[in-house]
This record gives structure tokens, sequence and C-alpha cells, in this order.
């Protein structure tokens, strides 16, 4: 199977992708209607990728690079659901965490609480809490802070990071 993952930029394409994240989890529980998605995606100030395979639309991906130490932020994957159990969502992160590691020795996300299946791959990928943000964005649920990294913000900067251990 071959997974593309581009910039987001047609329209049709980011109607595709809030009307996905809208109808799916976890947004559904956090809340975010279809035009609260809309404005996600068309929030220029973020990285905003459409993800197909074999062509044909399968998710979304929102990456926040701007912040000084958490820029390494994985904002929002989401996969339509004829995509998911595919290995798309891994290979996604993969290309995410390839794209963040070049310019930080982090990678960043959150996961929601009730969400044990988006926290085993997770954790299955490398990734390791560090933080639980309590009632953060509903009143009845947490969001975990994970964290991946390939080494210190020290070391990243003198260029010495494995950078042969990343993924």
């Amino acid at each position: 199977m071959t997974v593309d993952i581009q910039p987001l930029g047609d329209r049709n394409d980011l109607e595709w992708c809030a009307q996905t994240m809208a109808s799916s989890e976890p947004w559904i529980t956090l809340g975010r209607d279809h035009e609260a998605c809309l404005r996600e995606l068309d929030n220029s100030s973020k990285e905003r990728y459409i993800v197909r395979a074999d062509g044909a639309r399968a998710g979304v991906l929102i990456l926040d690079t701007n912040a000084a130490v958490f820029g390494g932020y994985i904002q929002s994957i989401c996969l339509a659901a004829d995509a998911r159990r595919r290995g798309i969502g891994s290979r996604v992160i993969a290309w995410a965490e390839e794209r963040i590691f070049r310019d930080s020795p982090n990678v960043f996300m959150c996961v929601s609480s009730f969400n044990p299946d988006a926290q085993r791959l997770y954790a299955r990928l490398g990734y390791e809490p560090v933080g639980v943000l309590k009632q953060f964005v509903v009143d009845e649920h947490d969001e975990l802070l994970l964290r991946k990294t390939c080494g210190s913000w020290q070391a990243f900067r003198a260029g010495r990071t494995a950078r042969s251990k990343m993924p």
C-alpha cells in the first residue's frame, strides 16, 4: 500500500478532513463539531496535511512546530474509519516524527484518557507518558501528555543527538 502525505490546500480535502474528524472519536467526546474542526484545519500557523492511501483520502495530520520548547507537537491525527487498523496510522506517525526530529529532539502529543486503543499504539511506538492534564478539554476526561525523544536539547543544538537512534 502506498501512503502519501501532502500539505492540505484543496478546499474539498479540507472539508472532508473536518467532517472525518468531527464524526469520529476523540473529537465527538471532546465536543469538536465540524465548524471547530474546520477552524483548526484553516489555521495556517500549523502544518496541515492530508493522508492518502493508494490515492484515496485516508486521514489528516496537524503539527504544531512553532513553540520554542514544545514545537514538536502532533496536535491531531485522524484516520477515516476504513483506513484504521491497516498500519497507516503508524506510518503517518513515523512520517511526523521524521519531520519533527529535523527541528527538535522531542515529539509530543496528547491522548485522551478515554482512548485506550490510541494509548496502546503510542506506547508501542515508543511514546512515554510525561504528565496528566486533568480535565484539560472536557470535565469528564483527562489528556495524557506523551513524549518521544532522541536526546536532550543541549545535545541536539550541539549536533550530538543520536540521530541514528531516531525512528
